[in-house]
């Protein structure tokens, strides 16, 4: 008799923490493509249908420019953007190349963190972390802030790439501060790498043209706890926490090699085979973890790769190999360059730059269907999302096309925000509102929502 009511408290307790569990992952977005990095939701009512007005909840303008995508935590909304006191060229949508600019400002610029309030769009506290001139240079259409920052729930870290990183609590005091030297990166293009965490550890890679590094820091105290050089030039890919079977991993997508680290820093295995650049976000399904990098300029290697759980040392694949002992499957020439990939319902979407779109069996990387374009599509730089059995794509123009989850290409129809709305920032799903962030503001969209508007 003791032994069963032994087993039913040890599953009434397995019951609460699974449903504390799902319900935080309803109601947090955490990071960078959500607590599992992949950008699918299961939340029910959530909207298909919106405009710059309809379905709009709220929306808040937000002073300055910033890529980063916004995070939310309960009722709390954290966003990081930097305000030129000069004047800044403004972005052009659809342009990549010609858009170098290697002159640095010679304005002051505002580094700050924004938090509002999910219901309502007010805007609650702002901090500013840095104030100054920049060290470095970035590309037309970038940001000083691309970084997404991450929360646990208890503080938020804001990182910057070439200033630093930022602890606040929920109230906008600041904890601590690491800060990072500046360096140069590729063209003067800027960084974009958002740190991730793990348990008491923050994690952020800085890749380079001058030293590049991945970095462990205490997240309560900001102390550095290892530092770990990397044989890279600059890359923009988040790295990702690897939680399988055997162990947990950091892994690194990079140019040169895509590499796993132990949580001490310890190598433990790598491959070459990458585009010229690397910018997507790897994450895991059903035990695999996909990889891909698909730098438009390349013409023999733009791949995406599924990778077993376990691997050791150097899993390269040969020239004339698809897969191997650790590689499950390669499609060498199916990558995308900016948007990370998405699978949903056992289907695995690749959204390219230049507005096309391709389907993939996740399992074994059979074609599903083959590269279609997406009508009157053009620039896609934030990485598509899902929910409620259709597949979402946002375009810079701010014009989200929605499409059926299914084995063909299906357009159900497209939601166009204002004209000054350029969106280059992944959006934010929790509980039945999805939140975008544009060149110029925050929309919260939320069926039935009648629009306000909330602008600083």
């Amino acid at each position: 008799m003791q032994q069963w009511t032994r087993i039913a408290l040890a599953l009434c307790v397995f019951s609460t923490v699974f449903e504390n569990t799902a319900e935080a992952v309803e109601n947090n977005w955490p990071q960078f493509r959500g607590a599992d990095a992949r950008g699918v939701s299961n939340n029910k009512g959530l909207p298909v249908n919106w405009s710059a007005t309809k379905n709009v909840a709220w929306k808040t303008d937000l002073p300055g420019r910033g890529w980063s995508s916004p995070i939310v935590w309960g009722d709390r909304v954290f966003v990081t953007s930097v305000v030129n006191t000069g004047t800044s060229e403004e972005p052009k949508k659809g342009l990549y190349f010609g858009g170098d600019r290697p002159e640095l400002p010679d304005s002051v610029h505002h580094w700050i963190v924004f938090c509002l309030n999910l219901k309502s769009g007010e805007i609650l506290w702002q901090k500013q972390v840095h104030e100054g001139r920049p060290q470095t240079a970035i590309h037309l259409k970038g940001s000083y802030a691309s970084e997404t920052p991450i929360t646990d729930g208890e503080r938020i870290y804001a990182y910057f790439g070439n200033v630093g990183v930022f602890c606040l609590d929920f109230k906008g005091e600041l904890l601590w501060e690491k800060r990072l030297e500046p360096h140069m990166t590729r063209n003067g293009w800027g960084t974009a790498s958002s740190p991730v965490l793990h348990e008491d550890h923050l994690y952020l890679v800085n890749d380079n043209d001058e030293d590049s590094f991945l970095l462990a820091l205490d997240s309560k105290t900001g102390d550095e706890v290892w530092r770990i050089p990397r044989d890279e030039k600059s890359n923009w890919a988040t790295p990702f926490i690897w939680k399988n079977a055997h162990r947990v991993e950091i892994v690194t997508p990079g140019t040169g090699q895509v590499r796993s680290y132990s949580l001490s820093g310890d190598l433990l295995w790598h491959f070459k085979g990458m585009s010229s650049i690397t910018i997507a976000m790897p994450f895991e399904h059903n035990g695999l973890l996909y990889v891909s990098s698909g730098y438009v300029g390349d013409r023999k290697s733009r791949p995406i790769y599924a990778i077993k759980p376990s691997a050791e040392g150097d899993i390269s694949l040969a020239d004339d190999e698809t897969s191997n002992d650790s590689i499950a499957w390669c499609q060498k020439m199916a990558g995308p360059y900016n948007p990370s990939t998405l699978i949903y319902e056992d289907r695995l979407y690749v959204l390219y730059d230049f507005g096309f779109i391709a389907c993939f069996n996740p399992t074994d990387g059979a074609s599903v269907f083959e590269k279609q374009r997406i009508p009157q599509g053009r620039a896609f730089t934030t990485s598509p999302w899902a929910y409620d059995g259709k597949i979402f794509c946002l375009n810079e123009d701010g014009v989200t096309y929605v499409m059926k989850s299914g084995d063909e290409l299906e357009i159900l129809h497209k939601n166009t925000l204002a004209e000054d709305d350029m969106a280059m920032a992944t959006p934010a799903i929790v509980g039945d509102r999805l939140l975008i962030r544009s060149s110029a503001r925050i929309y919260c969209i939320q069926d039935g929502a009648g629009a306000s508007e909330v602008s600083e």
